[in-house]
């Protein structure tokens, strides 16, 4: 089963860097396969090394649903676009469960997690402004909304004590602070580097959060 999980986490490995090289080269068709493999992958993963902990089921839920908003993401309409952030809502909401269920040992390191997320939500101004004049109050209330949840779930994993769940979900925010950013800034018309940058935290961001929580586990 090891050499298995080995075997899986490679590929999925291959697969993020070949989803980067296509965002990067402007291949949308093989991105938009690519790119929800990785979470396949990192399903797999789980199930590979689960030993039936509610933490992971709710990992599951969590990569689940990350899939579904990457399938979401396809194209560029204002519909899709909501779309997607409520299906990245619900995972993060999951993500919390997991590590609720794992515990919150809150070592003293894990209460910086709080400024992180104050840091983090500077931006947000810029971001909200942009977003209401893309797709109006209805964009700019959700990704107000969504910016909670995540913010929420950057403190939870923090409070875990997992070193790679903390870095996970700092690199994850990260990543959605970057989208914010281009869409304000950019529309849809984002530069190239910038959206390799968005694809390499947020993949980066969901293995360590997979990591830690498998870490995390009791054997």
């Amino acid at each position: 089963m090891q050499s298995i999980a080995v075997l899986v986490a490679l590929l999925t490995v291959a697969d993020a860097v070949t989803d980067w090289t296509c965002v990067w080269s402007g291949r949308r068709r093989l991105h938009y396969l690519t790119k929800p493999l990785v979470m396949v992958g990192l399903m797999v993963l789980v199930v590979l090394l689960d030993d039936g902990e509610t933490a992971a089921r709710w990992l599951l839920v969590a990569l689940f649903f990350g899939m579904l908003g990457d399938i979401s993401l396809i194209g560029s309409s204002t519909r899709r676009f909501l779309g997607g952030v409520a299906l990245f809502f619900v995972g993060h909401l999951a993500y919390a469960a997991a590590f609720l269920a794992l515990g919150l040992d809150a070592p003293g390191w894990s209460w910086a997690g709080v400024a992180v997320a104050l840091v983090l939500a500077i931006p947000m101004g810029r971001v909200l402004r942009g977003a209401r004049l893309m797709g109006g109050r209805p964009m700019m209330a959700a990704l107000a909304v969504y910016s909670l949840v995540i913010a929420t779930m950057l403190v939870l994993g923090w409070l875990t004590g997992s070193v790679w769940i903390a870095a996970g979900a700092l690199v994850f925010v990260v990543s959605d602070t970057l989208i914010g950013l281009n869409l304000a800034e950019h529309g849809n018309e984002t530069p190239r580097l910038a959206n390799v940058a968005v694809m390499v935290t947020y993949h980066v961001g969901q293995a360590l959060i997979t990591a830690g929580v498998l870490l995390a586990m009791p054997r």
